[in-house]
C-alpha cells in the first residue's frame, strides 16, 4: 500500500494505476472535498487515512465506503501517526529550560503508564498505530547494520570507574563500525552511548566529558539537571553525532521504573507498550551482546539472550558477561549460563571476562 504524506503527492495519485490501495498520512485534504467524495463512490475497504483534515462530509463517505479515517490527536502528547524514529533532541526538548517533566518523555511516560491501567477503544487503536510504525522505522533502520548490544545497570553512576568502562567499550566498538544499541536510558546505557557519541574524540575530549556528567552523578536525585549536564557535552562536542553508531530501543514504561531517555542516543525506538523481544536490543544485535554487572532485570536479559541461543541450528552471537566477581560471586549467573553451554553450541559462544577490553577484542574475534 503507498503511503501518500504530501498533497501533492495525493493530488497525483491515480487509482487507475495503482487499484484501491490508499494511505495517506497527515495530509490537509480540507480543499479536496469533491475529491474525496469521488474516491468514496466505489468501495474503500482497502484505503486508511490517518491524521488526515478533512471535510465533515467527506469523512462520513469514505466511511460509509469502508475506508478506515483516523481523525487528528492534538490531546495525545504523542503523534500516532508518526512515521520514523524518534532522536534524544526532540523527546529531550525545552529541558534547558524547563524541567525534564515538562519533556515530550516524560509526559509520553506519564501518558502511558495511565494508559496502561484504563485506555479507551481510539486510544489503544493509536496506541497500537504508533507502535506498529515504530517497529518498521526500527527494522528499516537496522536493516544491513552491525549492532552490538550493551545491557547494564540503569543505577550505574556517573563519575565511577564502571561508567567510565562502559563509555570506553561504546567508544571502541563504534569505532569499529559497530551501531552500539542500548535501552537508552541512564546508568550504563548512557554510558554505552556516550561512547558511540564521542567515537570521533581523544581520550582528553571522554575524560572532559566524564567530568561533566560525574557532577550530577544520580539520575533519580536531580533528573533535570541529569539532562542538562548531557546536553552541555553535546554542546561542546557537536560533531560527535554519527547518524549509525547509536540506538536506543525501549517501552516508555516497564517493570523495573520508567527511565529518563539519554541525550547521547542517536536515534531511538520507544514505545508505548512493553517491547518485544524480537523487537528489543536483545533481538536485534546481531553482532553480539555485552552484559556489564546489574541487577535483576540485566539477570533476566541474560537468560532471555541465551534461550534463542540453546535452541538455534542456526548461527549463535557472542554473549559476553563482563565483572568475573560480580557474575560469580555476588550475582552467579555465569555458573547457570555455563552450564545451560555444557554440551551444546551456545557454550562455545557465551564468555566471562574482567574487563572492556577484553570483551571488546572478543567480539572483533567473532566478526
Amino acid at each position: 500500500m503507498p503511503t501518500i504524506a504530501s498533497l501533492d503527492a495525493f493530488d497525483r495519485w491515480d487509482p487507475s494505476d495503482q487499484g484501491d490501495e490508499l494511505r495517506v498520512h497527515k495530509v490537509d485534504l480540507g480543499g479536496r472535498t469533491e475529491v474525496l467524495l469521488q474516491i468514496a463512490t466505489r468501495p474503500c475497504h482497502r484505503a486508511a487515512f490517518l491524521g488526515c483534515v478533512m471535510d465533515e462530509r467527506a469523512e462520513s463517505e469514505l466511511r460509509k465506503a469502508g475506508a478506515l479515517v483516523l481523525s487528528v490527536a492534538p490531546e495525545l502528547p504523542f503523534d500516532p501517526y508518526r512515521l520514523g524514529l524518534y532522536t534524544s533532541a526532540e523527546l529531550l526538548d525545552g529541558v534547558g529550560e524547563l524541567p525534564y517533566e515538562q519533556t515530550m518523555d516524560a509526559r509520553v511516560r506519564d501518558w502511558a503508564r495511565e494508559a496502561a491501567d484504563a485506555v479507551g477503544v481510539r486510544d489503544g487503536i493509536l496506541k497500537g498505530l504508533h507502535d506498529s510504525a515504530m517497529t518498521a522505522a526500527l527494522h528499516e533502520y537496522v536493516a544491513g547494520k552491525r549492532i552490538v548490544g550493551i545491557m547494564g545497570g540503569h543505577s550505574l553512576m556517573r563519575g565511577t570507574d564502571g561508567f567510565a568502562d562502559a563509555a570506553r567499550l561504546g567508544r571502541t566498538l563504534a569505532r569499529g563500525g559497530l551501531v552500539v544499541g542500548t535501552e537508552g536510558g541512564p546508568g550504563a546505557m548512557e554510558a554505552a552511548n556516550l561512547g558511540a557519541y564521542l567515537a570521533d574524540a581523544d581520550d582528553e575530549v571522554l575524560d572532559k566529558a566524564l567530568g561533566i556528567l560525574a557532577a550530577v552523578p544520580d539520575v533519580e536525585a536531580a533528573v533535570t539537571d541529569w539532562a542538562r549536564s548531557a546536553f552541555e557535552v553535546r554542546g561542546l562536542h557537536p560533531a560527535g553525532v554519527h547518524s549509525t553508531a547509536s540506538l536506543g530501543v525501549a517501552p516508555w514504561t516497564n517493570v523495573y521504573g520508567e527511565d529518563p531517555a539519554n541525550a547521547f542516543v542517536t536515534v531511538m525506538a520507544k514505545f508505548l507498550t512493553r517491547t518485544l523481544e524480537d523487537f528489543g536490543v536483545l533481538g536485534l544485535a546481531n553482532a553480539g551482546l555485552v552484559f556489564l554487572p546489574g541487577a535483576a532485570g540485566t539477570v533476566q536479559e541474560i537468560f532471555e539472550a541465551a534461550m534463542p541461543s540453546y535452541y538455534t541450528d542456526g548461527p549463535i552471537r557472542p554473549i559476553i558477561l563482563v565483572g568475573k566477581e560480580h557474575w560469580t560471586a555476588k550475582l552467579p549467573a555465569w555458573d547457570l549460563l555455563d552450564a545451560l553451554g555444557k554440551g551444546r553450541r551456545l557454550g562455545a559462544r557465551i564468555s566471562l571476562v574482567d574487563d572492556v577490553e577484553s570483551a571488546a577484542v572478543l567480539l572483533r574475534e567473532a566478526l
